[in-house]
């Protein structure tokens, strides 16, 4: 473990980090090559600009477009009335052809983008011409579920900030691409790893952790963004008290047919010391309410997934949305929706702060999420108390059957519903948009014990059954009223994230090329463009000289193994 203390850099210098902390000042390394000089439009990337993203036209600063996660652009130059004249502006090709789920940031008109295996490109946001290229220096183990993804940087000042693979947090200059500090978030050897886009606000750039199908403790922390020393942690997983209340019904009240009695009873005889391997990774990027500093994300499945018997009670505080105090980490509140999961429900979809009635008909800031069940659920922003869940969005049977060895077929499968994909809101309509999966599964269990961080821990599997057929659903959800507006449904699964603009749209992609532009009022689809790979990330849109752009990333996944790209598409009218 030492040995990971010290980083070699240029011309055989060691440079030796502090304890826990980072390895400090612009290192010169020799994984950024540069391309075109750097546009002088570039500016630092400041607070100011980041708390008021939501109104902002002309960059686009979040990887889900602000603090809230709305994913709302607030621009309306391409509408329902033009989109069918959309074309490409450019596009980019990178060079690794392999899944890409990033959600680039564009600043004055510079565009950065991550692919596969953790490489960040600054471009051109208006003719695709390259300003750097970094590609990062992995580590001898890396460990990783679902594709070696990277969801996208953050930025703030003259830095960006990505997790990697080897679990590492790096910083970047923004205007050369070169390494200024780098940190270890965890143990790959543990089985942690890193996919998601960082948050970054006063000072702190907040990242949770991957690996929860590999029987790690899951996290929040929070780094200092000048130096990378570590603030606080906020475990996913409490040392104590992780059994919660023993609860019988899941969120929308249907009974998970758990055997409560002999849980207790393996409580009692084995002990509650396995807090450690529990599981509880937050696989996407948080929201943050700047008005109260309350950090909101949601946590992923207990370890292992299929097998309960190791791992009596409810497992808090995974398949939950959790809020913390932005400043300490210090917990504030959370509501779990499936306790004691063995289908590998997890939440991953990224919460959302948005406004919408409450039980008593008045308007209220709430806190929404997409779940792998099916549903969006609405929950009261100060408890987290569940006030609705939408009509299922997806087919539903035999929830909650048990898994058994020879296979019990349950639906939603093991990938949803909602996957990771980002929903997106249209205030005005008072909708949200969720992007759905149908792929029946069934699920086997099998005894097995903790076999180290670096392997996987399932306790069983979870298959797809063949020729039962497979698709998407495009879902637009009233969030006053959680009934299904209207639906859209794709020839495939839906894996990538959705876009909703001023214009009156609704945008994303499908596993075979097609990138479709929808109503947002009424679902109507009014636009599609085949972009020869899976379009299985979420798009962006931003202004550059009074022209609307939309980009998106068409480079497959890995987990549903959706055709391979390597290219970012860029949009615009002629």
């Amino acid at each position: 473990m030492q040995s990971r203390q010290f980083s070699r850099i240029a011309a055989g210098m060691i440079v030796a980090s502090l304890a826990g902390g980072a390895i400090a000042g612009e290192i010169q390394n020799q994984a950024t090559s540069t391309g075109k000089p750097m546009s002088p439009k570039l500016v630092p990337v400041t607070q100011e600009m980041l708390n008021a993203s939501d109104a902002d036209k002309n960059h686009w600063l979040h990887s889900n477009g602000n603090y809230a996660q709305t994913r709302f652009y607030p621009a309306s130059q391409i509408n329902t009335g033009n989109v069918s004249k959309l074309r490409p502006a450019f596009v980019f090709q990178t060079a690794v052809m392999e899944s890409m789920e990033t959600a680039p940031l564009v600043v004055n008109g510079v565009m950065f983008l991550t692919t596969s295996y953790n490489h960040v490109y600054a471009i051109d946001a208006v003719t695709g011409e390259e300003f750097w290229h970094y590609k990062h220096k992995m580590g001898p183990v890396t460990t990783y579920c679902c594709g070696p993804n990277n969801r996208g940087v953050a930025a703030h000042g003259d830095l960006l900030f990505m997790g990697t693979l080897d679990a590492k947090l790096v910083a970047l200059n923004a205007k050369t691409g070169a390494l200024v500090w780098e940190t270890e978030i965890a143990d790959p050897e543990k089985g942690y790893s890193e996919t998601m886009a960082p948050t970054v606000i006063d000072g702190k750039v907040l990242i949770g952790t991957n690996g929860g199908e590999y029987g790690i403790r899951g996290f929040v922390k929070a780094f200092d963004a000048k130096t990378g020393n570590l603030l606080w942690t906020f475990h996913t997983i409490p040392e104590k008290g992780h059994e919660g209340v023993w609860a019988t019904h899941d969120a929308t009240g249907r009974n998970m047919l758990r055997n409560i009695p002999v849980e207790k009873a393996a409580l009692a005889k084995n002990g509650g010391d396995f807090f450690e391997t529990l599981g509880g990774g937050v696989w996407m990027t948080p929201a943050i309410d700047t008005e109260t500093r309350t950090v909101y994300f949601v946590v992923g499945n207990p370890s292992p997934d299929l097998y309960g018997d190791i791992r009596p009670g409810d497992n808090l505080y995974t398949d939950s949305i959790v809020a913390v105090d932005l400043d300490t980490g210090a917990y504030k509140s959370h509501f779990q929706y499936i306790a004691h999961d063995v289908w590998d429900l997890d939440a991953v979809s990224p919460p959302i702060i948005t406004t919408a009635k409450g039980k008593d008909g008045k308007d209220r800031k709430v806190v929404i999420h997409g779940g792998k069940t099916g549903h969006v659920y609405v929950h009261d922003a100060k408890t987290l108390e569940l006030i609705r869940f939408s009509e299922a969005m997806v087919p539903q049977e035999n929830m909650w059957v048990l898994p058994t060895p020879d296979g019990a077929r349950m639906l939603p499968g093991a990938n949803g519903g909602v996957e990771w994909n980002p929903l997106a809101i249209h205030p005005k309509l008072r909708m949200s948009y969720a992007a759905n999966l149908h792929q029946p599964m069934t699920y086997h269990v099998e005894a097995a014990e903790y076999p180290g961080g670096d392997k996987l821990w399932l306790g069983g599997a979870f298959k797809v059954i063949p020729g039962e057929k497979q698709f998407g659903v495009l879902s637009a959800v009233n969030l006053d009223t959680g009934k299904i507006a209207w639906s859209a449904k794709t020839d495939q699964p839906l894996m990538g994230g959705v876009l909703a603009t001023a214009g009156n749209l609704v945008l994303t992609g499908e596993g075979n090329g097609m990138f479709n532009a929808y109503d947002a009022k009424n679902g109507k689809k009014l636009w599609s463009f085949n972009c020869g790979a899976g379009v299985n990330a979420p798009p962006v849109s931003y202004t550059v000289n009074g022209k609307q752009y939309i980009a998106v990333a068409a480079g497959g996944n890995t987990q549903l193994d959706f055709k391979r790209g390597n290219s970012v598409f860029v949009f615009a009218l002629p």
